[in-house]
């Protein structure tokens, strides 16, 4: 057991509750029960990757709900942790489709006492913003879907975080004997959950330990399911290589087990990962496994933990040249993902994505690693924000085709950002056989 694992252990434990009557909040003495059925149906059609399972904290506690403890329809009820056993409403329905979720890969967590849903309202006092409610985010039992109750979800039982789509730089977090919200942190072991009996936290704290520090520096960004569909934006940790030679050798490996990640807090998965980015065997490369320099002097380099759990998101980051595999790149001309003459996919040798484009993005984070055909499940066919025009040669333009050539990928603060294109060869970028 490594020491991070015993001291994150011991400051847990320490905030435990110590007599059981303290968990209870009561707020009601009893519930209006026509309201209350109203308001919390359950959805008996939806889609369950588990039923009835326990939700542990990394001291191997778990979360629950007492039905009195919010208003008259067990809306607004907090989401408690006590002994595994030790009191009622500890079991959650894990939903990935169904009436109140209609989002790919997104999941709602349901108690199977109540009805209600795991929801994140930014707009209440701080320490009571993680809550149960009616699912579809109606207090009535009449709404449909709010973001505010997905969360990011691939299927497996953990460790991960909840990281709500409406703010996915917060994450639910174990303060006391109660979820509240804070800053996602890659890590911490507070903000990390297992569905049932089913992993230990360890291996993804020893991980931690292994993992080369870098900078991290916030950086204001979106989420995105798909590349063609804009949703909630927010501002997320991103990791950035210093472009002082902070690549030490050999670079940053691809991590083959689940570790945290820091884009958007939470862990990397890697049967998520394997899925979305799949090598194009089939494809023609002008090149393979060669570096980009940019104008500056630098080259392009891929920190395959900065992004999300699936490894997209992840900024393009500048460094000193070192040759390491997180500068390799791929240079396809034609393929799966590329059906266009005179063009080509940037793609990263390491790990398979694509240098994306994306102008609905914010400002200074509209370049990104992503899944090539620019769906995050990697069921994407081609994506223009990843086409570049490309005739031969060692010199490259990265003009988007998604811009008409207009805009294009330049040097910003230690990662490529976007500007107008200026013309000639001051924004070219060299191909270093």
């Amino acid at each position: 057991m490594s020491l991070l694992w015993f001291v994150s252990l011991v400051s847990l434990a320490a905030a435990s509750p110590v007599p059981l009557s303290n968990l209870h909040r009561r707020a009601v003495t009893e519930l209006n029960q026509a309201a209350f059925e109203e308001a919390q149906q359950p959805d008996t059609s939806a889609t369950k990757a588990f039923a009835g399972t326990l939700i542990k904290t990394a001291d191997n506690r778990c979360l629950f709900v007492d039905e009195l403890s919010g208003d008259f329809r067990a809306n607004l009820t907090p989401i408690q942790i006590a002994d595994c056993g030790s009191t009622s409403g500890q079991n959650w329905d894990v939903i990935t489709n169904g009436k109140h979720n209609n989002a790919p890969n997104s999941v709602l967590i349901v108690s199977t006492l109540t009805n209600a849903c795991f929801n994140f309202d930014p707009r209440r006092p701080a320490g009571n913003q993680a809550i149960l409610f009616s699912c579809g985010g109606r207090a009535d039992g009449g709404g449909e879907v709010t973001n505010s109750q997905l969360f990011p979800f691939n299927g497996g039982a953990g460790p991960l975080s909840f990281s709500p789509e409406n703010e996915p730089d917060t994450c639910f977090t174990v303060t006391n004997d109660v979820i509240d919200a804070a800053p996602c942190r890659a890590g911490d072991l507070s903000q990390l959950f297992t569905f049932g009996d089913a992993l230990s936290l360890q291996t993804s704290v020893e991980a931690t330990q292994a993992t080369t520090p870098v900078t991290t520096t916030p950086i204001p960004t979106t989420t995105t399911l798909d590349q063609k569909t804009t949703t909630t934006s927010a501002s997320r940790q991103a990791t950035v290589t210093s472009a002082a030679g902070s690549a030490v050798a050999g670079g940053i490996p691809n991590p083959t087990e689940a570790v945290p990640v820091s884009g958007a807090g939470g862990v990397l998965q890697p049967t998520a990962v394997a899925e979305s980015h799949q090598r194009d065997d089939g494809a023609t490369r002008a090149f393979s496994s060669v570096s980009i320099q940019a104008p500056d002097g630098r080259c392009l380099f891929i920190d395959p933990t900065a992004g999300d759990f699936r490894e997209n998101l992840i900024p393009v980051s500048l460094v000193r040249c070192a040759g390491t595999p997180n500068e390799k790149f791929d240079i396809i001309t034609a393929g799966k993902h590329n059906n266009a003459e005179n063009s080509a996919l940037i793609v990263s040798s390491l790990m398979n994505g694509c240098i994306s484009f994306d102008s609905r993005r914010a400002s200074g984070d509209t370049v990104n690693i992503f899944s090539c055909g620019g769906r995050a499940d990697g069921e994407g066919e081609t994506n223009s924000g990843q086409l570049v025009p490309f005739t031969g040669g060692t010199q490259l333009i990265l003009a988007p085709e998604s811009e008409r050539n207009a805009t294009c990928l330049v040097p910003g603060n230690n990662r490529l950002d976007s500007a107008p294109c200026a013309g000639g060869n001051s924004q070219a970028f060299t191909i270093k056989t």
